[in-house]
């Protein structure tokens, strides 16, 4: 086994907006316990509220942090057909960092380990015109012995720019490994503030080949094909414990049985790229939210510290912990215009997918209901315009019937009903994905769960809760937001940090699936 220690960084929020993070990583070799595991601990500095650069920043430099910093892209049954959906992947979010070494002799960079994406990418000593570079340890193909010239270009594109440059081969060593020939990409352009006031200097991507742009070999196959890990298997275990010195450990090559309790819950990855798999229901306090009781797709994503999923579920749990988002103007005009058609229809036992193009809100495609655009060649501007609110109102609609539909089944009055979609539409997580909690109301939240295979997995209050700060100075946001992919891809749920903390996690690339059990 190889087991590679990794740090957790503090992230901080003001109410409904992220703020960066900035800590200190220290690295520090100490002696490994006589159990095959080769450790490398990394230190960090206890998170400092003042370091909350991203409240000092413009307005669109701020939502540069906030918004999505990349896209998944999700390759069709058909040919090289790729579909991009902008998810709320924000790297600024992410906790889990570790280091790794480059060229001979090693030089070292501190990086995300990713199972959402499949390159390694560090800044490059060529690097002249990005700020960003300026900031961080910069690879010197020059000062490496085991240097091997590639040249071609790459570009990774992200919902904020793109990290451009070359790709370089040399050796990588992680943990007490070296993997010869690695293909990686050298950024010679890094955009924006986002690179620039990030503590990682890079990203090493976990997730499959089918994903890799330039389709280069991801480090971990190199391990694999090398021969140098016992079975082609890694696992996360990421420690929740604020005060703890140690943020967890990624081990390769198997599982250390110290970061677990009980047997993993196995379910086969359906798609290879992510680390893709089918989930059931999702249940608010013990109860069915409905929207993925005939099933919804999953990914268990390291680089993401949230937990994504439809907006319509989400603002049900937020309604649930009593979380605040921001107010949607079409969703409470879709309630009160069209509430009341929408429960007798769903007692008449009309197709739910089919309503809102029933009452002329969004158009049918057979598996779920589209927006209706309005062509125009007169005016661009106002053909985008109208086609925005077209796409609002058709969202709204379509999370409105699977309010009701949920609490018709509960019995509840019509009047009971429209309230509560109402409510619901006060709770829809704001543009920035995040939503406030008071922190002095966890103990009367209800617990929400995941089915998978079959198996529920329970997250409490205090698990899915973010609470930065002590004291009166403590904040606390909620660890959902919101990210809507229709079929045949979606729902889509992303299970990040907020999960895998609570669960170690298992990915056997052997044998096409993912485990999860208790974390120790």
């Amino acid at each position: 086994l190889v087991s590679f220690a990794v740090a957790r960084m503090g992230t901080s929020f003001r109410p409904v907006t992220a703020a960066l993070l900035l800590c200190l990583l220290l690295p520090l070799v100490f002696a490994a316990p006589n159990d095959g595991l080769v450790r490398i601990g990394i230190k960090k500095r206890k998170f400092d509220q003042n370091n909350r650069v991203a409240a000092q920043l413009g307005s669109k430099e701020g939502e540069l942090l906030n918004s999505s910093v990349r896209k998944y892209r999700f390759r069709g049954n058909l040919g090289d057909a790729e579909t991009d959906i902008v998810t709320l992947k924000n790297y600024m979010d992410a906790q889990y960092f570790g280091e790794i070494g480059i060229g001979t002799p090693a030089q070292t960079f501190t990086v995300i380990f990713d199972t959402g994406s499949s390159n390694l990418w560090v800044p490059s000593s060529k690097c002249y015109f990005s700020l960003a570079c300026y900031f961080h340890p910069k690879y010197k193909s020059s000062k490496s012995s085991t240097y091997k010239q590639n040249g071609k270009s790459a570009a990774i594109q992200y919902g904020t720019g793109a990290i451009s440059g070359f790709f370089s081969e040399d050796s990588v060593k992680v943990g007490n490994i070296v993997v010869k020939d690695v293909q990686f990409i050298e950024a010679t352009k890094e955009p924006g503030i986002t690179f620039l006031a990030a503590k990682f200097d890079g990203i090493l991507g976990l997730g499959f080949q089918e994903i890799s742009v330039g389709n280069a070999v991801p480090v971990w196959y190199d391990m694999i094909e090398q021969g140098l890990i016992n079975e082609p298997v890694f696992s996360f275990w990421l420690n929740r414990n604020a005060d703890a010195e140690q943020g967890g450990e990624l081990v390769f090559g198997g599982v250390d049985p110290n970061h677990f309790v009980g047997e993993h819950t196995y379910v086969p990855v359906t798609q290879k790229g992510y680390w893709q798999f089918d989930m059931g229901d999702v249940l608010v306090g013990g109860k069915s939210t409905g929207f993925c009781s005939g099933g919804c797709a999953a990914i268990a994503d390291s680089g993401t510290s949230l937990l994504a999923g439809p907006t319509a579920i989400i603002a049900e749990v937020n309604h649930a912990i009593g979380a605040t988002g921001v107010v949607s103007q079409e969703c409470k005009l879709v309630v009160s215009q069209y509430g009341e058609t929408i429960i007798r229809m769903l007692l008449a036992r009309d197709e739910p997918l089919k309503i809102c193009s029933q009452i002329g809100l969004c158009e049918f495609d057979g598996s779920r209901g589209v927006s209706m655009g309005i062509q125009s060649v007169v005016n661009e501007n106002i053909e985008k315009a109208v086609r925005a609110t077209s796409d609002a109102t058709c969202s709204a609609c379509e999370m409105a019937v699977v309010w009701m539909q949920n609490k018709l089944k509960q019995n509840e009055t019509q009047e009971q009903i429209i309230d509560y979609a109402n409510d619901l539409c006060d709770r829809i997580p704001s543009p920035m994905g995040e939503s406030a909690v008071d922190c002095g109301g966890m103990s009367t939240m209800p617990n929400v769960s995941f089915t998978i295979a079959g198996k529920v997995f329970d997250l409490t209050p205090e698990q899915y809760v973010l609470k930065i700060g002590e004291g009166a100075a403590a904040q606390c946001i909620s660890g959902f937001t919101a990210i809507d992919v229709p079929p045949p891809r979606g729902p889509l749920w992303i299970l990040g940090d907020v999960f895998m903390g609570r669960y170690h996690t298992v990915f056997d690339y052997g044998n096409l699936r993912i485990g999860f059990a208790e974390a120790a």
